[in-house]
C-alpha cells in the first residue's frame, strides 16, 4: 500500500501558455477556474518565468533541473548528454512507479529509444506530438514503440491515458508527467485549433494589452488560443476529480506549469524566443501535500526551480548538480537569500541573455553568433532594458538611452554573475 511519506507527483505540463491565461493573473474569460481554485488552496506561484523559452531546451531544464548550456539541449533538436540524470531516475530510486505521458522533444527523433525516455518505465508519448498527430488524431508510441492511436480530442485523450495510469497505480507512490502540446499552434497548419465551438466563444472577446498594442497574428489565433486553454483547464478539473474519487488527494502533489509563453509574432517573426514577459511568464501553481494553504508567492521563480521543488517535496535529496533551488523553503517564511532575478537563456533566434527583476527587464544579444549553432557567447551588445513598474507590457525600450545608464550598468554586472553561476564562460557586454 501507499507510504504516506511518498506523496504521488502529478505535473501537468502545457506548452506555449501565457500566464495571463488565467484567472489568477486577471484573465476576464474565466477560462481556468480549476487552476484558479488550485492556485487558491494550494500555492500560487504568481511571478513564475521559464528559464528558456523554447520547447526542448525548457523541458531539458525541467527534467534535468539544469540549465539547457550545462544539460547540452540549448536548442530544439540537441539530445541530453550521455548518461544524463532525470527526475524519473531520481524517483525510481526513491521506488517510485513512473510514467511519461504526451510530448517528450528531448530525442533524435519518433519512436523515441528507451535510452532517450530519462529512466521513465510507462511511456505513451511522441518527440514531437505536432508531428506526429493533430487536434483530433493523437498519435503515441507505447513502450516497445509500437504505434497508439487515442481517440477523442488531444487534450482528452491524453487526460484519459493520464486517469488510466493513476488508477492502475493508485495504491503505489507513482511520478507521472502529464505533457500536454497545447495551447501551442499546430505547425504545418499555423493556426491554434480549439474543439468544435470553443473557438467562437472566445473570438474577439479580449485582447492582452501588448497585443492590442502590437497585433502581430493575434487577430486571427486568439480565439483558438483562448479555446485551447479552456480545454486544458477541463482536463485539469478532471485530474483533481479522479484523486478525489479516488481518496488519494490527501496523498498526492500537482504542479501545474508551462515551457514558455507566446507573444503572436509581435517580438519577432513567430511566437517565443524572446526576453519579453509574454515569452518567459508562465501559469505556476502547486497543490497537496505542503503546498495546500500555502498562499501567494512574491519571489521570483524560475523554470530551474521546480525539479528540486519535486524532489524536496518527495523527501528525495536535491542533487549538488542541480542549478535551481527547491521553494519549499519560502513557505516557511525562509526568505534571506533567494535570488533578486530570474536568468534567461535564449537560443535559436539569437544567442541572447536576460534577467528579470520585480522592476527590470535587461537583455543583450551576441551579434557574431547564431543561436542555432552556438549556446554561448563572449562578447553581447546590450538589447532590451524595460522599466516593468512604468511599462509593464514593455512597448518603451529604455536601452541606450543616458538617463538610464546607471541602471543598465547595475543590470549588466548582475546578469554577467548570473552567466558565471549557470557555468557560462567570462563574457562581456558592450553598452547599447
Amino acid at each position: 500500500m501507499k507510504k504516506k511519506n511518498r506523496p504521488n507527483i502529478l505535473v501537468f505540463f502545457t506548452d506555449q501558455q501565457r500566464w495571463d491565461s488565467t484567472g489568477t493573473h486577471a484573465n476576464p474569460l474565466d477560462l481556468t477556474p480549476n487552476f484558479d481554485r488550485m492556485a487558491a488552496a494550494g500555492t500560487d506561484v504568481f511571478n513564475s518565468f521559464t528559464c528558456q523559452p523554447v520547447c526542448g531546451p525548457a523541458r531539458s531544464c525541467l527534467q534535468t533541473g539544469l540549465y539547457a548550456t550545462t544539460s547540452g539541449c540549448y536548442r530544439n533538436g540537441a539530445v541530453p548528454k550521455p548518461g544524463q540524470k532525470m527526475l524519473a531516475h531520481y524517483f525510481r530510486k526513491a521506488g517510485y512507479q513512473t510514467g511519461y505521458i504526451g510530448k517528450w522533444h528531448l530525442a533524435d527523433g519518433d519512436p523515441v529509444p528507451e535510452r532517450q525516455r530519462g529512466g521513465y518505465q510507462y511511456w505513451l508519448a511522441a518527440n514531437a506530438l505536432e508531428s506526429t498527430s493533430d487536434s483530433y488524431r493523437c498519435d503515441l508510441f507505447d513502450e516497445k514503440n509500437r504505434p497508439v492511436r487515442l481517440p477523442g480530442y488531444r487534450v482528452d485523450a491524453l487526460t484519459d491515458a493520464a486517469i488510466r495510469y493513476i488508477n492502475s497505480n493508485q495504491n503505489h507512490p507513482f511520478f507521472l508527467f502529464l505533457s500536454f502540446l497545447e495551447p501551442h499552434h499546430q505547425n504545418q497548419f499555423d493556426s491554434y485549433p480549439a474543439p468544435d465551438g470553443y473557438s467562437q466563444r472566445y473570438q474577439g472577446r479580449w485582447t492582452p494589452p501588448d497585443l492590442a498594442a502590437l497585433g502581430g497574428s493575434s487577430a486571427q489565433h486568439l480565439g483558438g488560443y483562448w479555446g485551447m486553454i479552456k480545454r486544458l483547464d477541463e482536463a485539469l478539473g478532471r485530474i483533481l476529480d479522479t484523486i478525489k474519487s479516488l481518496k488519494i488527494a490527501d496523498d498526492t502533489v500537482i504542479l501545474f506549469t508551462a515551457d514558455h509563453g507566446c507573444h503572436f509574432k509581435t517580438r519577432n517573426d513567430e511566437y517565443k524566443r524572446s526576453c519579453h514577459e509574454s515569452s518567459i511568464r508562465v501559469p505556476t501553481a502547486l497543490y497537496g501535500g505542503p503546498f495546500s494553504g500555502g498562499g501567494r508567492l512574491g519571489e521570483l521563480i524560475s523554470l530551474i526551480d521546480l525539479p528540486p521543488t519535486l524532489l524536496d517535496a518527495a523527501g528525495i535529496p536535491i542533487p549538488k548538480s542541480m542549478q535551481g533551488r527547491s521553494i519549499l523553503p519560502l513557505l516557511g517564511g525562509q526568505r534571506p537569500d533567494w535570488p533578486k532575478e530570474v536568468f534567461i537563456q535564449i537560443s535559436e533566434s539569437q544567442v541572447g541573455r536576460a534577467i528579470r527583476t520585480s522592476q527590470w527587464k535587461y537583455g543583450v544579444t551576441a551579434p557574431d553568433q547564431h543561436g542555432w549553432r552556438d549556446s554561448s557567447a563572449r562578447r553581447y551588445v546590450e538589447q532590451y532594458l524595460y522599466d516593468l513598474a512604468a511599462d509593464p507590457y514593455e512597448l518603451d525600450n529604455l536601452v541606450g538611452r543616458q538617463t538610464h545608464r546607471p541602471i543598465a550598468d547595475s543590470l549588466r554586472r548582475r546578469l554577467l554573475q548570473r552567466m558565471l553561476e549557470a557555468g557560462e564562460p567570462p563574457a562581456v557586454i558592450d553598452p547599447a
